[in-house]
C-alpha cells in the first residue's frame, strides 16, 4: 500500500501504472518502502502488479480512508458532499457513489461508498461518527437538511451545522420565502469573478426567535441571492437559496455565514473535479472488490500531501513529483 501511495504521488492512475512504477524502482527506493528481500543475495523485490491489485481490492475501504485522511479536530468548517464515478457504471450496475468530507483548507478527512440500496442520508452519521468535531461547523447540500442530522451534530458531536434549504424541502422553503426579509438589518454583499462568470451575492440574515421555525437547534436563517452573468454570452441568471444554522448572531455574522456557505460550494472543485481532471477518475474502469473506493482514497491522499506541501495546482504538483519519481514522492511522505 505504501508503494501505491508513492506511485500515485508520482502520477500513476491505474494498477498497471503502480506496478510499472514499482518494477522500475531502484534498490534504495525499495528499501525505504520496506520491500521484501531474497534470502540469498538480499536483493529487494518489488511487488507485482497482480499483488498490488489484489491488496488494494481487498483492503477495508473505511479503514484505509480513515488512516490516510486528515484529522478534522479544530478545523473551521467541514463540507460533506457526494459524487458518482461515471466510469464505474457497467451494464445494469449503477455507478458507484462516494460520500466525502473535506476541511475548509482543502484536506480530505474521509470517504464512504454509498450502498446501491440506500442513499447519502443514511451514511451521513457513519461518515462523521469516528471524529472529534467539537466546535467544527458542518456544511452539506440540501439533501442533508434533515432533523436527525441536526440532532446528531449538535447533541452528539458538539459541532455546528449550516444546512442549505432548497425546494426538496417544500415546507421549509415555502416558510422561509415568506419571512419578513425586508426587516433584515444584517446584510452582506460579495462579488467574485471565476469559471467564466461574474457573480454577485447578497446575504440577509434573520434570527429565528419568534418566527415559528420548527427545526432542531435553529438559531438563524440566511437568504442568499446569487446574480450570475456569463462573461462569454452575457446571459444573466438569479438563484435564491436559504441556509439554516444553529450558530447565533454573535457566533456568525452575515459575512461569516457567506464564508461558511462558500466552503460547501468549493468541495466540488477541490475534490471530485481534481480527482477527475487530474487523475482521470471518471475514465477509470476499476470496478471489482474495493478497488474503486480505495483508489479514490489514494488519490485524495496524494492531493492532501501536495496541498500540505504548498501546491495550489495539483496537476503542477504531480508533474514536479514526476521529474524525480523515486525520490520526491518518498521525500513528501517523510520516508528517509
Amino acid at each position: 500500500m505504501l508503494v501505491a501511495c508513492s506511485a500515485v504521488l508520482a502520477g500513476a492512475k491505474s494498477f498497471a501504472a503502480i506496478g510499472q512504477w514499482a518494477g522500475q524502482a531502484p534498490q534504495d527506493t525499495l528499501a525505504r518502502l520496506g520491500a521484501r528481500t531474497t534470502t540469498a543475495s538480499a536483493v529487494r523485490i518489488a511487488p507485482s502488479s497482480a499483488t498490488i491489485r489484489r491488496v488494494v481490492q481487498r483492503t477495508c475501504p473505511g479503514g484505509l480512508a480513515d488512516l490516510l485522511g486528515c484529522d478534522p479536530a479544530g478545523a473551521d468548517t467541514l463540507a460533506v458532499d457526494g459524487k458518482s464515478a461515471r466510469g464505474s457504471r457497467h451494464d445494469t450496475t449503477a455507478a458507484a457513489h462516494l460520500l466525502a468530507a473535506m476541511t475548509s483548507d482543502g484536506q480530505t478527512v474521509t470517504q464512504l461508498r454509498v450502498s446501491d440500496k440506500t442513499n447519502e442520508i443514511t451514511c451521513f452519521a457513519a461518515l462523521l461518527e469516528p471524529y472529534d468535531l467539537t466546535g467544527v461547523t458542518i456544511t452539506a447540500d440540501a439533501l442533508h437538511t434533515q432533523r436527525a442530522h441536526a440532532h446528531f451534530l449538535v447533541e452528539q458531536k458538539q459541532a455546528h451545522c449550516a444546512f442549505t434549504v432548497k425546494k426538496n424541502q417544500p415546507t421549509l422553503y415555502a416558510q422561509f420565502s415568506t419571512l419578513p426579509w425586508h426587516k433584515a438589518t444584517a446584510k452582506f454583499y460579495d462579488r467574485s469573478h471565476g469559471h467564466g462568470r461574474l457573480e454577485t451575492r447578497v446575504v440577509q440574515v434573520l434570527t429565528v426567535t419568534g418566527l415559528g421555525i420548527d427545526f432542531p437547534h435553529a438559531a438563524q436563517v440566511a437568504k442568499i441571492v446569487r446574480h450570475r452573468t456569463c462573461v462569454k454570452t452575457g446571459k444573466r441568471t438569479r438563484e435564491t437559496v436559504y441556509v439554516l444554522t444553529d450558530l447565533t448572531s454573535r457566533e456568525a455574522s452575515p459575512e461569516r455565514l457567506a464564508v461558511i456557505v462558500r466552503s460547501q460550494w468549493t468541495i466540488e472543485n477541490r475534490l471530485p473535479f481534481v480527482r477527475d481532471t487530474t487523475f482521470a477518475k471518471d475514465a477509470s474502469k476499476i470496478r471489482t472488490g474495493h478497488g474503486l473506493e480505495n483508489m479514490a482514497t489514494l488519490r485524495s491522499f496524494a492531493i492532501n500531501r501536495l496541498r500540505a506541501a504548498g501546491h495550489a495546482n495539483i496537476a503542477a504538483g504531480l508533474r514536479e513529483m514526476s521529474y524525480e519519481p523515486f525520490r520526491r514522492p518518498l521525500h513528501l511522505l517523510a520516508l528517509t
